[in-house]
């Protein structure tokens, strides 16, 4: 085992870069990315300066250690704000709007015309001209109460 590790040199390293983002690629979950890209910058500079296996060891442990701040700094996508929230989400954008129903709600059932689109809702039995508030979204169906 000694006698192997003794051996590692520059292209050893680069291989082994190579085979952890190959390992990446068929199983993705941006781990092996990082450890391969700290095995390069190995193989990369010990093209440069001659070290002993243990020197080049240590390092390629140092990297992979502080690869993981740049995963989760550069690796995780961002939660950044945006102007439009509920864009993918556009029932939950509705909750909480009070409008005027245009057709009574019978039997607990009814409809409510929201910007260009006819709703179905789901409530207390109301007249035309009342004011529901949107109560909860479930799919194309809204729960609706008086306001």
């Amino acid at each position: 085992m000694i006698d192997m590790l003794s051996g590692l040199g520059n292209w050893n390293w680069l291989i082994f870069g190579v085979v952890l983002m190959l390992l990446e690629t068929l199983a993705p979950g941006v781990f092996m990315l990082w450890l391969g890209i700290a095995a390069m910058i190995v193989g990369v500079v010990s093209f440069f300066i001659v070290s002993s296996w243990q020197s080049q060891l240590l390092a390629f442990a140092a990297l992979s250690l502080a690869m993981v701040p740049l995963w989760r700094r550069f690796g995780r996508p961002s939660a950044t704000a945006t102007d439009k929230p509920f864009l993918n989400r556009r029932t939950a954008g509705l909750i909480g709007r009070v409008l005027t129903l245009e057709k009574p709600i019978v039997d607990g059932v009814g409809t409510l015309k929201i910007d260009d689109t006819i709703w179905r809702i789901e409530g207390p039995e109301a007249p035309v001209g009342s004011r529901v508030r949107i109560k909860q979204a479930d799919g194309a169906r809204l729960r609706v109460v008086l306001a």
